[in-house]
């Protein structure tokens, strides 16, 4: 059993490190990223999440580079995009891809999707069986379609939002119950399958108790994050706080994880519960220089970000303009261990020019941060096919930067 001795206290630098090194940071970096480098990364993080804003670039794109440097976005494509790749979308964290044979691992939550949104069999048939029939039908006598390939009297789309016809609207809840799986995508517009065209039968077959799944992923949180609360642990699958306590529980004493307290960790002035993987690195340094996606698992749950990294961090693509604190696009930048900064960037494509529309320092910026950050933007322009860096006037690092740009050219 799990020792009730008092939990060893650690310090918030290294648990800061701890979690870093979990996310694959500090490493020395390959000096060509290939495939084994990709798969390597999305085994050691579990899943990247999927986002449609292109800005800057697709947020899937943004922890591969954080992590390995400059590197081959086809090569993510043929491991995430293409119809039997290794790598398949679900609802992991939020749309995800994750490994093609973790299904069997969600399909609890395939069944919790089916009873929130059709719990009533007369009702769901009332208002999505006939769309739902014929879409079934669609895929099984044509394969992989996206919605728009799909011609239909309900595939209109409709209301103010993103539009969604009926015929989407219904696929997608069709691949949240597990009735429908993705099959890659065509310029990011998803490809929709009956699961048996996408998966092979053993994976269609297995079936994993509730309970084991909860636990391999609670397992698999722990290990990509190195470190965290409760929250931070159930948050990295989206899971519920009773079942990911017993299986934290079930980790003790199976020896797969140990409870810590971080020094500052705190709630009401109690000390949080957190949680360490028992294999774990504790580094005495991590380098490393990264812009963060807004949907990095360093960043993603702000309460961690607050807390570890002193980050108040909300995005605010939804937040209209003369609201905007920071900017549309803002990412964290890493140096080492700590946020010292975040920049507004901008791909613009057609002038080869990389924008940074704002610039903004935080208290732990110190006088490397401008040439570092200068020399991580030049890298991010070269990789994204960009001649250029521009720094608009606009956020208190924004100054220092554009100087350390310019001294480089």
């Amino acid at each position: 059993m799990a020792s009730s001795a008092r939990p060893a206290t650690i310090s918030p630098a290294l648990a800061r490190r701890v979690a870093l090194a979990a996310q694959g940071f500090g490493r020395p970096r390959p000096a060509t990223v290939g495939t084994r480098q990709l798969n390597g990364l999305l085994d050691r993080i579990g899943l990247l999440q999927i986002d449609s804003v292109n800005v800057f670039e697709r947020s899937h794109y943004l922890p591969v580079f954080a992590r390995l440097g400059a590197y081959d976005k086809g090569l993510l494509d043929a491991i995430t995009l293409r119809p039997r790749a290794p790598h398949t979308e679900y609802v992991a964290h939020e749309a995800a891809f994750v490994r093609r044979e973790d299904r069997p691992l969600f399909r609890w939550r395939m069944d919790e999707f089916r009873a929130k949104y059709a719990p009533d069999a007369d009702a769901w048939n009332a208002s999505h069986g006939r769309t739902a029939s014929w879409v079934l039908d669609a895929l099984a006598a044509n394969g992989p379609m996206a919605a728009s390939e799909m011609e239909h009297e309900d595939n209109v789309r409709k209301g103010p939002w993103w539009g969604w016809s009926d015929v989407k609207r219904t696929l997608e809840l069709l691949f949240r119950f597990g009735d429908v799986a993705i099959a890659g995508r065509n310029r990011f517009e998803r490809r929709y399958a009956l699961p048996e065209q996408v998966f092979p039968a053993a994976v269609l077959e297995e079936r994993v108790e509730t309970a084991d799944a909860v636990r391999e992923l609670v397992r698999r949180s722990v290990r990509a994050l190195g470190i965290g609360t409760l929250s931070d642990i159930a948050d990295y699958y989206r899971l519920k706080s009773a079942p990911a306590v017993q299986a934290l529980r079930d980790l003790e004493d199976a020896g797969t994880v140990r409870q810590v307290q971080v020094a500052g960790w705190e709630r009401a002035g109690k000390p949080l519960p957190v949680w360490l993987d028992a294999d774990a690195r504790l580094p005495r340094e991590v380098r490393a220089s990264a812009l963060l996606s807004p949907f990095d698992p360093i960043v993603w749950e702000r309460a961690r970000a607050l807390r570890m990294f002193g980050l108040d961090y909300r995005i605010e693509i939804y937040t209209p303009a003369p609201r905007r604190v920071y900017g549309y696009y803002v990412l964290p930048i890493l140096q080492d261990e700590a946020i010292v900064g975040r920049v507004d960037l901008k791909s613009d494509r057609k002038a080869g020019v990389l924008i940074v529309q704002a610039a903004w320092a935080e208290a732990e910026a110190d006088a490397d941060t401008p040439g570092r950050l200068a020399e991580l933007l030049r890298d991010a322009a070269e990789w994204q096919g960009l001649s250029a860096v521009h720094v608009r006037d606009r956020g208190t690092l924004a100054g220092a930067l554009r100087s350390a740009i310019a001294e480089a050219a």
